[in-house]
């Protein structure tokens, strides 16, 4: 897959150059309506393959998944703040476990966690360092607070040393490790310069689509179905329609009543993280299974 994303991204950074940032801001909009919510329509299908659920009935799972999302927007509405950090830190190891939990899988499980972990942080941190007028604004609105660009600075700078740090520690213990980590330095790089050229959104488009959502669509499939293939891809399409329409019609509600862009990326960035929380449980049982 990683081949696959890298030729995406590299075509991601091409269109850069021919996009305005409003056409930037669209195009990443709609790869996140498709593909990024897509990715996370099917929750409710994962867990009836999860042995753990299996006593529950489907109201009792549909109720108990509603009501950690009700949860989020009660956080976000009532202390916007910790609820922000609370989504990043979750964000961060979802987006490392799916990166590496494979290359992982028999590493030790505390230290692949932190590592998987670090590595969203390194992400995230990069995204918003070089949008930080941009993401201020946005967290501003959500949490009433001011956040100077010298924090992101220093918070990527830290998670590059510990991404170094902990790939030298792995490396002289996983021999495959090697191989791998010269390969993903480029594809940080690569994202690096996605990150420094582009908008926020597309530049978030492209990691979050091409880097975690595809990947992740993979892995989901052959979870339920076992591979990948154009007709299981059509069953999953198939079962996960109609909550992927409901997500879409709560983004585009959210949108008429944004009284401007940054009110509504502050919005939409809640509703992403509202949708996060029982989806990185979800796929967390999956992986672990």
């Amino acid at each position: 897959m990683h081949k696959i994303s890298i030729i995406l991204s590299f075509f991601g950074l091409w269109l850069t150059s021919f996009l305005s940032l409003e056409n930037q801001t669209l195009l990443g909009m709609g790869l996140i309506f498709s593909f990024g919510i897509l990715h996370g329509a099917n929750d409710l299908i994962l867990i009836d393959h999860l042995n753990q659920f299996k006593k529950y009935t489907f109201l009792k799972i549909l109720g108990s998944y509603i009501s950690v999302i009700l949860i989020s927007v009660v956080l976000f509405i009532n202390i916007p703040l910790i609820a922000l950090l609370f989504f990043v830190l979750v964000s961060a190891y979802h987006f490392g476990e799916q990166n590496w939990q494979e290359l992982l899988k028999n590493f030790n499980k505390v230290a692949s966690a932190f590592f998987q972990f670090n590595y969203g942080i390194l992400i995230l941190s990069a995204l918003f360092y070089f949008n930080s007028i941009k993401v201020e604004q946005i967290i501003y609105k959500i949490s009433n607070v001011s956040i100077e660009a010298y924090y992101f600075l220093n918070l990527l700078l830290v998670s590059l040393f510990i991404f170094f740090v902990l790939s030298f520690i792995i490396a002289k213990k996983i021999s495959d490790f090697k191989k791998e980590i010269f390969k993903q330095t480029f594809y940080i790089a690569v994202l690096f310069v996605i990150f420094k050229v582009s908008g926020l959104i597309w530049g978030f488009a492209i990691y979050f689509i091409f880097w975690h959502s595809i990947p992740s669509l993979n892995d989901q499939i052959k979870f339920l179905y076992g591979d990948f293939s154009l007709s299981n891809f059509k069953k999953y399409l198939k079962t996960a329609l109609i909550y992927w329409i409901i997500s879409l019609v709560g983004i585009f509600i959210l949108y008429y009543i944004s009284a401007d862009m940054i009110i509504f990326n502050a919005l939409f960035f809640s509703f992403l993280a509202s949708i996060t929380f029982p989806h990185f449980i979800v796929i967390l049982k999956m992986f672990k299974k």
